[in-house]
């Protein structure tokens, strides 16, 4: 086991300060990226337990009624499922909006057109195949739609996903608990030349 994937869990937070100018990746042909679909909170809880961001389907599924069971219908705009060649659901991603309901994580500032890049997760089995920046890339143009900004949040075991997001032009947010442990921990394990700048911090 890489010694990378045995680090510190600890919260960060990026932001976007413009949708202008955003990147874009080929998909590969034997993929496809489509929007959800009404009753489809199943397919989403199994993809984010997966990689473990729940400890089983269930509470995945829990979560989900919690944060979208009362808006379906606009996460068939909003929440994106990443396909394989038998149409298979294997990543998920969502363009929503920012979380002004508890005091983290949210907007780094309410009212100044940020949206949220969220829930970002593909299933083991078929990482490492260049899947992730095509997935982020239409959550991406769909928060343009909407937004001037976006931020989003992570931690330092997503690692390999912050870099997805560092080639996105995400840049630190120096406001959560331990952010400057956090990043310091980030440049030693990404090596990111955009991490250079913040080396001083």
């Amino acid at each position: 086991m890489d010694t990378r994937d045995r680090i510190e869990r600890i919260s960060v937070a990026m932001v976007r300060p413009h949708l202008r100018d955003l990147p874009t990746h080929p998909l590969r042909p034997d993929y496809r990226i489509r929007t959800f679909r009404p009753g489809e909170a199943d397919v989403w809880a199994e993809i984010e337990a997966s990689v473990g961001e729940f400890p089983s389907v269930e509470r995945a599924l829990a979560h989900f009624e919690r944060e979208f069971g009362a808006h379906e219908e606009e996460m068939a705009t909003c929440c994106f499922f990443l396909e394989d060649a038998e149409g298979r659901p294997v990543g998920t991603t969502t363009a929503w909006h920012p979380n002004t309901t508890h005091p983290w994580p949210r907007a780094p500032a309410e009212g100044e057109g940020y949206g949220r890049l969220h829930w970002v997760a593909i299933r083991p089995e078929h990482q490492g195949k260049g899947l992730s920046k095509p997935l982020v890339g239409a959550a991406m143009a769909r928060l343009a739609e909407l937004y001037s900004r976006a931020y989003l949040t992570s931690q330092t075991t997503s690692w390999k996903a912050i870099k997805v997001y560092l080639d996105f032009g995400f840049e630190p947010l120096p406001t959560t608990p331990r952010w400057e442990e956090a990043w310091a921990l980030l440049r030693q394990i990404t090596r990111h030349p955009r991490l250079k700048e913040y080396a001083t911090w």
